[in-house]
């Protein structure tokens, strides 16, 4: 079994510029591949970086993009690296088009290159999920497993949950 990782940016990848004090994106390449080292992962993963972008910049050309790789990715194990803010957006289109692959999307509140991150958790849970679930969309965080089309992230309290059935 081979794992696709299909990596988009988001929090989880970005690191510290100390010169300017701001958050960003390393140019030369992702830090998930060293993610993926560190934690000693023996799966085969297979890393394909579409863009490295923040979420709240995503637009439906970048949804749009993701669909087609997924769509046509020969492994029906996907994860997919995501910022949280519009993380339930994108999952919520795969969810609509995709239904014989298992995809998992996942990120961080902390990037992982800040001491206290939660991205090498919520990337083993990621892995282990994808693994295990039948076909479908899920977002993988905080520990949890969400069905794509039944979660909210909660900015208030930095977490995901399950929406409220109103």
């Amino acid at each position: 079994m081979t794992i696709e990782l299909v990596i988009t940016g988001g929090t989880i990848d970005k690191t510290y510029n100390e010169l300017n004090g701001e958050l960003g994106f390393n140019a030369a390449h992702s830090q998930l591949p060293k993610m993926l080292e560190q934690s000693r992962c023996s799966i085969d993963i297979h890393c394909h970086e579409l863009f490295q972008i923040d979420s709240l910049e995503m637009d439906d050309e970048h949804r749009q993009s993701i669909l087609e790789y997924c769509q046509h990715c020969d492994s029906d194990k996907i994860l997919i690296s995501h910022g949280t803010d519009t993380m339930p957006e994108t999952a919520a289109l795969l969810a609509s088009h995709i239904n014989d692959k298992t995809i998992v999307l996942f990120g961080a509140m902390i990037p992982y290159s800040i001491k206290g991150s939660d991205a090498l958790f919520n990337l083993g849970t990621a892995i282990s999920a994808v693994q295990q679930l039948a076909a479908g969309c899920y977002i993988s965080m905080n520990g949890q497993i969400f069905d794509a089309l039944k979660v909210n992230k909660n900015r208030n309290l930095g977490i995901f949950e399950e929406k409220s059935s109103e």
